[in-house]
């Protein structure tokens, strides 16, 4: 089967435009998170970057092609993602590619498309104290995690949280001033596997965090499933339009 191979994208915008969030993440959130990836497994897994600006916002067809699971995060600029490559990406998910949305990535393009409502919720920055809660402890997102991970310093995420009902809620969070939230949310679009995960605002060092490096490890590999039963993505879709009954197909 050989190792997992995951591609992190990140717009790559606070790092270079504030010298706070360059501070905590001098390789880049992204190279925060490949860190993480590499951290939990070595040997077992291969991880590339792409960012916004980089030809096809890095996310060729071919790079797709051979990622078995994409993490997403983005903030500033949902709107300069291109149409074309949000598609690109949707179509290989039902094909059967993961894919991990990071903190406002719940807004980007790809997510939205994935899950089909607007994913707005309401929010705060005032450097909130977040108890993340693990509700599903046998998930194996959960594997290893505490019962409740304490995030010093965050950025409110609170309901209504605009997102169809999850397959599956692995982590809720509770917030300072009382909010709640669906902080880890599966889904399974097509062949693939959707993660939402909320933690990880930009001016808070929350990819340092122990707890939250081995929740991306573990969120990475369960969005990865099964490669070795997924079928040839000519086989994964039917033709388009309508079959008649006793009409020949094709």
């Amino acid at each position: 089967m050989g190792n997992l191979r995951v591609t992190v994208w990140n717009e790559w915008r606070h790092e270079r435009q504030d010298p706070a969030v360059a501070a905590l993440y001098p390789d880049g959130i992204h190279g925060a998170i490949a860190g993480a990836l590499r951290e939990h497994s070595p040997d077992g897994v291969v991880v590339r970057c792409a960012t916004l600006e980089e030809p096809e916002h890095g996310l060729t067809a071919e790079l797709l092609d051979a990622t078995d699971v994409l993490v997403w995060w983005g903030h500033l600029a949902h709107d300069e993602v291109s149409d074309e490559v949000a598609e690109r990406v949707q179509e290989h998910v039902l094909r059967g590619m993961g894919f991990v949305s990071l903190h406002a990535a719940a807004l980007s393009k790809p997510t939205r498309r994935l899950l089909g409502t607007g994913c707005t919720f309401l929010w705060r920055e005032a450097n909130d104290r977040e108890l993340l809660w693990t509700i599903a402890p046998s998930h194996p997102i959960a594997r290893g995690v505490s019962p409740v991970t304490v995030i010093p310093r965050h950025e409110m995420y609170g309901e209504p949280f605009d997102i169809p009902e999850p397959d599956e809620v692995v982590f809720i969070s509770a917030f300072s001033g009382g909010e709640v939230f669906r902080s880890g949310c599966c889904y399974r679009r097509g062949a693939g596997r959707v993660f939402l995960f909320s933690p990880g605002h930009e001016t808070d060092p929350i990819y340092t965090q122990p707890e939250i490096r081995l929740i991306l490890a573990n969120a990475v590999e369960w969005a990865a499933g099964d490669r070795l039963l997924r079928p040839p993505p000519s086989l994964q879709h039917a033709p388009s339009g309508w079959f008649e009954p006793g009409a020949a197909a094709g």
